[in-house]
């Protein structure tokens, strides 16, 4: 089959790859000019499996009244006169349920171990470096009720199966002295040792050169306008090339992986796709004392707020921003 692949972002570029992998011909159009220049450019960095808990749970419509007053809070609140966010904060709320939580805790690990397992086959199979590190994930706890909160999540983390673990600060220290001058303000925290931490768009633009070599045709700095449907199957999408001239890619099977794009591309045939974007903030820092910044990557988990080592760098991220498709 010729397949067509919409987007060149982690998931994107991944399924180019498999498909190829399969015997298909595969072709990937993307705006930017090169691959992971989006939401797969400058994340958190986190292969977290051990935190596949969904932001939708028992506790969150509570926090989130709280942060709507704050400006500096975890998840920022934007609301517009748009009934898509709407609709979704609907469909979030549901998810809040005490009796949706299990199965939706389920489902995220099942799935985040199943993506960590290939991925460190990839990795093995491939060659590829993107300054992973097999170091695990901290998550510390500044406030004594959040700490003590947590171990019923690590409990249930445990019951299916992710050996996460409650350390003391004085335990947390041990395992990464850059948390040393902070000790006074943590009160413990848990600890994944078979986590993950690396960098994304390292790993998606080597694995779109190989997908490239492979005979996986990229069309970057194309504008992907609409698809076009006949007979209730998708036969072409149309595109704008870097030379502002339309055109066609015809395919067999079209893989939607625009991320928080993809909705308002399916939308107009009639396909449903309740996502809603998050903007997301990240800062990263050029490390000048190896000594002092940390290796195992850490969740502040009252700020929501995440650092990773990445090589001679340091990557932080936090925030998820629901305010729509404003830059």
């Amino acid at each position: 089959m010729k397949v067509v692949v919409l987007g060149s972002g982690i998931i994107g570029t991944s399924s180019a790859w498999w498909l190829r992998q399969s015997g298909h011909e595969v072709t990937v159009i993307d705006r930017q000019p090169g691959a992971a220049r989006e939401t797969s450019f400058a994340n958190g960095g986190q292969i977290s499996v051990s935190y596949a808990e969904p932001w939708a749970n028992p506790q969150a419509p509570l926090k989130l009244a709280r942060w709507l007053l704050r400006g500096d809070a975890p998840l920022l609140f934007r609301l517009h006169a748009d009934w898509h966010q709407w609709i979704w904060c609907l469909a979030f709320l549901r998810e809040c349920l005490p009796g949706r939580l299990p199965r939706n805790i389920r489902a995220l690990v099942n799935m985040a171990s199943y993506s960590r397992s290939v991925l460190q086959a990839m990795r093995s199979e491939l060659g590829i470096r993107y300054d992973h590190l097999e170091k695990g994930i901290i998550n510390f706890y500044r406030d004594a009720a959040e700490f003590d909160a947590s171990q019923k999540a690590a409990d249930l983390m445990r019951e299916f199966g992710v050996d996460r673990r409650i350390l003391s600060t004085e335990e947390l220290v041990a395992l990464e002295p850059a948390l040393a001058p902070q000790s006074h303000r943590i009160v413990g925290g848990d600890y994944t040792a078979s986590d993950e931490s690396g960098d994304v768009y390292q790993f998606t633009t080597a694995l779109a050169e190989k997908a490239a070599a492979a005979g996986v045709e990229f069309r970057f700095s194309t504008q992907i306008t609409r698809l076009l449907a006949e007979g209730g199957w998708v036969k072409a999408v149309e595109v704008i090339d870097e030379q502002g001239r339309y055109g066609k890619v015809h395919g067999d099977v079209f893989v939607a992986a625009l991320g928080s794009f993809t909705p308002e591309l399916v939308r107009p045939l009639g396909v449903p796709c309740m996502v809603y974007p998050a903007k997301g903030y990240s800062a990263t820092y050029p490390v000048t004392d190896s000594s002092r910044a940390p290796t195992v990557s850490l969740t502040d988990s009252a700020n929501k707020v995440v650092f990773s080592r990445l090589g001679d760098k340091l990557r932080v991220a936090g925030t998820a921003e629901l305010s729509g498709y404003s830059r």
